[in-house]
C-alpha cells in the first residue's frame, strides 16, 4: 500500500489551489496569544484531512480541556483522519500536559514530536532521516511505535579528514541528474577530493524522495507529511 503523503497547506493555499492533493493537512492551529485556547482553527476541510497544531506561539497558561474541546469539535465536524502536534519547543511542561490530554481523549490518532511522544501511547512524528543514515537504522529506536515521517528535500555535506568525519547542512537545490545515486541511502551524491579532505554532497530529488518514502512504508511508517509549497507540483499518492 502506498505511503500517504499529507501536504501541509495554509488557508490561502487551500482556497487558491486549482485542485487539492489527495491528502492535505491544515497548517496550522495555534495557541492563542491572548487567551487559554486556540486560534486559526479551520472553518472548512475536506474529509480525511490531517489537522496540525504547532507551538510557533508558545504554550503558556493554556487550558488542556479547552484545547481538547476545540480540536475535538473540528475533528468530529470534518472527519479528520488525525491530529499532528508539531511541538518544536523543548521542555515545556504545559505542552506535555496538553499532548497527553489530546492523545488520551481525541477520537482519532494523534502524532507527536519525539520529545513529547516518548512516554505517550501515540504515533511519533519524526524529522527526515539524515541523508547519510539508512532508513532502517534511523527508524530502529522507534520500531515498536507507529511512525509518521516528515518529508522534505534535504541536502547534507559530509567532510572526511584525517581527524574524522563531520556533517553539515547543504543546499538541496541541485541538478536532479547530477552525480550518482546511492540505493541504500535513497539519495544522490557528488564527491570532491582535495589534498586534506574528501567531501560528499548528498541531496534529495523528487524521485529519490519518492523511493525513500516507499522504503519507509516497507519499514513500517504509516504517514508522511510535507509542505505543499515544496511538493505541490509533484505527484505522490
Amino acid at each position: 500500500m502506498p505511503l500517504p503523503l499529507y501536504l501541509a497547506m495554509t488557508p490561502t493555499e487551500i482556497s487558491s489551489a486549482p485542485s487539492l492533493p489527495p491528502h492535505i493537512a491544515w497548517m496550522a492551529c495555534h495557541f492563542s496569544p491572548g487567551g487559554t485556547g486556540l486560534i486559526d482553527t479551520p472553518a472548512g476541510l475536506p474529509e480525511g484531512a490531517l489537522l496540525i497544531l504547532d507551538d510557533s506561539i508558545p504554550c503558556d497558561g493554556h487550558s488542556a480541556p479547552l484545547v481538547a474541546d476545540s480540536l475535538r469539535a473540528v475533528v468530529t465536524r470534518f472527519h479528520c483522519s488525525g491530529v499532528l502536534l508539531d511541538f518544536q519547543r523543548p521542555g515545556n511542561a504545559q505542552a506535555a500536559a496538553i499532548a497527553a490530554k489530546l492523545v488520551n481523549t481525541l477520537p482519532c490518532p494523534v502524532g507527536v514530536t519525539p520529545e513529547y511522544a516518548v512516554f505517550l501511547p501515540c504515533p511519533v512524528f519524526l524529522p527526515p532521516a539524515p541523508l547519510h543514515m539508512p532508513m532502517s537504522r534511523y527508524l530502529r529506536p522507534w520500531k515498536s511505535r507507529e511512525i509518521w515521517l516528515e518529508a522534505a528535500l534535504c541536502g547534507e555535506l559530509v567532510t572526511v579528514t584525517k581527524r574524522g568525519t563531520s556533517f553539515a547542512g547543504a543546499d538541496s537545490q541541485m541538478d536532479c541528474g547530477a552525480g550518482f545515486y546511492d540505493e541504500l541511502l535513497c539519495c544522490r551524491y557528488l564527491t570532491a577530493i582535495g589534498k586534506e579532505r574528501i567531501t560528499f554532497t548528498l541531496f534529495d530529488t523528487s524521485q529519490s524522495l519518492k523511493q525513500k518514502l516507499e522504503l519507509a512504508a516497507a519499514t513500517g511508517v504509516t504517514r508522511a507529511i510535507g509542505l505543499y509549497q515544496e511538493f505541490g507540483n509533484c505527484i505522490f499518492t
